[in-house]
């Protein structure tokens, strides 16, 4: 790789016609090649499927790049026609010759495979393959922006190192995304720091859309169950989820409702506010939490539970377990935050209060365990939420307008 050729290549391009003006409709029955490329290949599946699946479905040769092999997930891309390409990238880090080489992959397959059009999601994939595309004069990169990343919430902190790492990815962000077909963003509050950082050339504002939507056909309404509230967390492992706070807000709750139960469900992670293995025994020890370890079908757990719990203050796009929640038909209780507060009309479909405030939390929790009924209404207006925003099939209509495509 010569980085004083590719950066030459761009500024040549800076100057060139404004890309969003020159790209024009593709016709109907065109076969494309469509590259997408995530940061974790189990999303391909638990995000994109209908996605790809679609533009599979309509002819084109869809090619889903991401860095982990899983048998499971490429065996489900094969069944709709979608191509899996594995690809170096360390998901979290700042390791610059781990990026090169993620960067340096991405070129050379888009050189081998030439994509018509690119579609990263995620903060590394969105940096890398919109420089790799730019590089080789891909016109059609359309981005879509789940999330800034951590480093723009406000749990990242102010310190210089987080100034420092902000603004290398602002410079990263911009080399990216300039002359972009269209940047989809999840919520207003990315959009706002989209627009605040500059990130877009002029001309070009990102594009709302309600999350990645839903299944409303794989994830039905059930019915809650009797008894005690059964509260659930569907959550990564982090103390950014709120998991803590989670937790204390159920010791605050069980000493009036002792027969009120709590549920935690998800995955260790190696990040830096990772929760412990340690730290969930001796929370089960206490006989606070029931840990429910892993899963790649959450429907029997949504079904299972009263109310859906996210005390997230991590910089979250629109949670998908919150959707999936609603789909089902739970009422939720999240924080007023970007993303989050997007999901629930409060006294409507859910609750929600202040990040952090576990007295708050555990207020919210105790409307439920005083009136069972109150989860059953709110969780028929969840539902009826899901239907009228959150479709997956509406959601990708939305995504293939803005990429030109029939939809």
């Amino acid at each position: 790789m010569n980085p004083a050729g590719q950066a030459s290549r761009i500024e040549s391009e800076d100057n060139a016609a404004d890309w969003p003006n020159g790209s024009v409709a593709y016709p109907s029955g065109r076969k494309l090649v469509i590259a997408v490329v995530a940061s974790l290949t189990a999303s391909l599946t638990i995000f994109r499927l209908e996605l790809l699946r679609r533009l599979a479905g309509a002819g084109h040769d869809v090619i889903a790049f991401a860095p982990e092999s899983d048998a499971r997930v490429e065996q489900e891309l094969k069944q709709i026609g979608v191509r899996f390409v594995r690809i170096p990238m360390a998901r979290t880090g700042l390791n610059p010759l781990e990026d090169l080489r993620t960067l340096w992959s991405l070129r050379q397959h888009f050189i081998r495979l030439k994509p018509d059009i690119v579609l990263p999601y995620t903060m590394k994939p969105i940096i890398y393959t919109g420089i790799a595309a730019r590089l080789l004069g891909i016109k059609e990169r359309c981005f879509l922006v789940t999330g800034l990343g951590h480093v723009f919430s406000d749990a990242a902190g102010r310190s210089f190192k987080t100034w420092a790492i902000r603004h290398l990815c602002v410079r990263l962000y911009r080399l990216a995304l300039r002359g972009a077909r269209v940047v989809y963003v999840y919520n207003e509050a990315d959009a706002e720091d989209i627009r605040r950082y500059r990130m877009l050339q002029r001309g070009l504002s990102p594009t709302m859309i309600p999350g990645s939507g839903v299944d409303l056909d794989h994830f039905t309404v059930s019915t809650p169950p009797q008894g005690g509230p059964t509260f659930l967390m569907i959550a990564r492992l982090l103390r950014d989820k709120g998991v803590v706070e989670y937790v204390e807000a159920a010791r605050m709750v069980r000493r009036s409702f002792p027969d009120a139960k709590f549920q935690l469900l998800g995955h260790f992670d190696s990040n830096p506010t990772a929760i412990s293995q340690a730290e969930i025994d001796g929370w089960m020890r206490e006989g606070i939490l029931d840990y429910l370890g892993t899963t790649r079908d959450v429907r029997p757990y949504l079904a299972a539970c009263n109310v859906f719990v996210l005390p997230s203050y991590y910089r979250e796009g629109i949670p998908r377990s919150i959707l999936e929640a609603l789909a089902t038909g739970r009422p939720v209780i999240t924080t007023d935050l970007p993303g989050c507060r997007d999901t629930v009309q409060p006294g409507v479909n859910g609750l929600t209060v202040k990040a952090r405030d576990v007295a708050a939390l555990a207020h919210a929790m105790v409307s439920f365990a005083q009136d069972p009924e109150l989860a059953k209404r709110m969780g028929k207006r969840s539902r009826e939420l899901a239907e009228a925003r959150f479709d997956v099939h509406m959601i990708n209509r939305m995504l293939l307008a803005g990429m030109h495509l029939p939809h």
